[in-house]
């Protein structure tokens, strides 16, 4: 697990797993998701935590919560300088 980064360890169709990590990309935090169904190492992890569900977020600190908690992302850094990405560009017919 990215020891240096946010580990999302999360599974597949987790709506609240994609909505986590859409507010950490949104939030530009640097970050690792690790799907639990492929990572027996990932399942230890959470279940060692004390969790059964997901998302489980782990800080580089060793905090951590489970669920999406945009409480809880708003609290992380974005590192020094560094800002939210901006928006993509629309690239089609007439642009």
């Amino acid at each position: 697990m990215g020891r240096d980064k946010v580990t999302v360890l999360s599974k597949p169709g987790c709506v609240q797993c994609d909505a986590t990590v859409r507010a950490l990309e949104k939030k530009g935090i640097d970050f690792v998701r690790v799907d639990v169904t492929d990572d027996a190492e990932a399942l230890d992890l959470a279940r060692g935590l004390g969790y059964l569900s997901a998302p489980v977020v782990v800080t580089p600190e060793g905090e951590h919560w489970a669920g999406f908690r945009p409480d809880r992302i708003a609290d992380l850094d974005a590192g020094p300088g560094r800002e939210p990405p901006a928006a993509p560009t629309l690239v089609g017919p007439g642009q």
